[in-house]
């Protein structure tokens, strides 16, 4: 499966981030390998970012995208592109999430 994780930083050791559509980084993943680091080019700005986000990652290939919180719009634009979510319960590194959907 290949998944999008809301990042605070570029690496492996930074955090999940709070923000879904307005995270500063989005870390993609396939199976245990990242395979791109986008810098969220919607992270600033006016409203829409999560419904951007979501396109942007439905481009991608992305099946499901972790953060610890999502807005309703992001939510809705996830369903609309068959993007799963899952808000993570507390503030976990990248590489735990990693740990956590082996494949």
């Amino acid at each position: 499966m290949k998944y999008a994780i809301a990042a605070n930083g570029q690496g492996v050791d930074d955090y999940v981030s709070e923000r879904g559509g307005r995270a500063p980084y989005y870390i993609i993943v396939q199976g245990e390998e990242v395979v791109e680091v986008i810098k969220n080019p919607f992270a600033m700005g006016a409203g829409g970012a999560g419904f951007s986000v979501a396109y942007l990652l439905g481009e991608k290939g992305v099946e499901k995208v972790f953060a610890l919180a999502l807005g309703d719009n992001m939510v809705f634009a996830l369903g609309e592109k068959n993007i799963e979510y899952c808000e993570v319960s507390s503030e976990k590194k990248i590489s735990e999430i990693i740990a956590e959907n082996k494949d």
